[in-house]
């Protein structure tokens, strides 16, 4: 047996806009500013369920650049993240707490978190997913290797990015990957 035997698949997810319901201010998605405005999309729970009933580990990959900009409290994400890590099939939470001109390599288009994310939790990059609801989140699993989901929305901006699939929500994404796996295990 390879080593790439011993290595797991992932769905690497976005959390804003993917796990939770997203404000839209001035034509901008913005995250909850606390653990109380924190609501689930429709479906979330049965999407994960899907996932993770295939064996897939589930890690969520964030920007939050709202902490580097002093709009929001770290503490007040890490409740959130806790909280999402207690209620949902979650196996870890990465989160970019950087500005865009911070230059570091986790920030999402780049491919930081996806990469540290697959070393801590021995993951092959080249046969996970990933889902998000904006182009940096695709750009971020294109750049890893993994198979790309785009939830359609508003503030998407399709045009700059290529993902391999467009899809209206997580559990329509879900069922696709699961569909994507079984094809391949026959």
């Amino acid at each position: 047996m390879g080593v790439d035997a011993l290595m797991a698949r992932a769905v690497f997810l976005d959390r804003d806009g993917v796990l939770n319901r997203t404000e839209v201010r001035d034509g901008a998605p913005r995250p909850p500013a606390c653990l109380q405005e924190l609501e689930l999309l429709p479906g979330v729970p049965e999407a994960l369920g899907l996932l993770a009933a295939e064996g897939l580990r589930l890690v969520v990959v964030t920007n939050q650049p709202d902490v580097a900009r002093g709009a929001a409290r770290a503490e007040d994400v890490e409740a959130i993240h806790a909280h999402l890590l207690a209620t949902l099939p979650l196996d870890a939470v990465f989160a970019c707490f950087h500005d865009e001109g911070d230059g570091c390599d986790c920030r999402k288009p780049r491919p930081g978190m996806l990469r540290a994310a697959a070393a801590a939790h021995e993951i092959e990059l080249e046969r996970s997913f990933l889902v998000g609801d904006r182009w940096r989140d695709i750009e971020a699993g294109r750049a890893a290797g993994c198979r790309t989901f785009l939830l359609a929305q508003p503030w998407s901006e399709p045009e700059r990015c290529s993902p391999d699939h467009t899809v209206p929500d997580l559990l329509s994404a879900a069922r696709e990957i699961a569909r994507t796996i079984a094809g391949a295990s026959r």
